[in-house]
């Protein structure tokens, strides 16, 4: 009897222990697209840092995306969807963030707008309020919460990390965090 008391409440303590955690306040959506955004961008990052200056203009086939140009298109939705689809303006003027996939080619000039372009990503989410986050907007057509754009934005980048991961691999470049 003394051994099925205490299994019992071993199980009742795991259940109450399970029970605690699923009844916390969740974390609000700005902080948790705050959290997705940064682990994303962190490995964006890194991985830009990583890849060699030799291997930039690297494309896996004709026709195909180069790594700079994956890292400038990410960097160009950084500034896009915030100015298109948030009203915030980019600092660097739709023009601009318009042609860096065809004109940017050094790893130094790349990283830094991915740099800044994650910069303004961190700023656009710190400034946005819970009812900024809450008001309508347009995505793609669609009537939409101005935190669907949020998620856009991470999910989009998170594409293009998956994409650039497989670069660098090809390059024979192993992602920083997976060492």
């Amino acid at each position: 009897m003394t051994r099925f008391r205490s299994i019992v409440l071993s199980v009742i303590a795991t259940v109450v222990t399970a029970s605690a955690g699923i009844a916390q306040t969740p974390s609000s959506f700005k902080s948790e697209i705050s959290q997705q955004f940064e682990a994303s961008a962190t490995k964006v990052l890194a991985l830009a840092e990583a890849m060699p200056e030799q291997s930039y203009g690297w494309s896996p086939m004709e026709g195909v995306a180069s790594v700079v140009s994956v890292y400038m298109h990410i960097s160009r939705y950084n500034y896009m969807y915030p100015e298109e689809n948030l009203g915030v303006p980019s600092p660097m003027g739709a023009p601009a963030y318009g042609r860096w996939e065809d004109e940017v080619t050094t790893k130094a000039e790349a990283v830094a707008i991915v740099a800044a372009s994650m910069d303004h990503v961190r700023s656009v989410i710190a400034n946005m309020s819970d009812a900024e986050l809450n008001a309508g907007t347009r995505l793609y057509g669609r009537d939409v919460g101005k935190w669907s754009v949020l998620l856009q934005l991470v999910a989009h980048m998170n594409e293009h990390l998956g994409q650039s991961v497989a670069y660098a691999r090809s390059n024979g470049v192993t992602p920083p965090w997976s060492m």
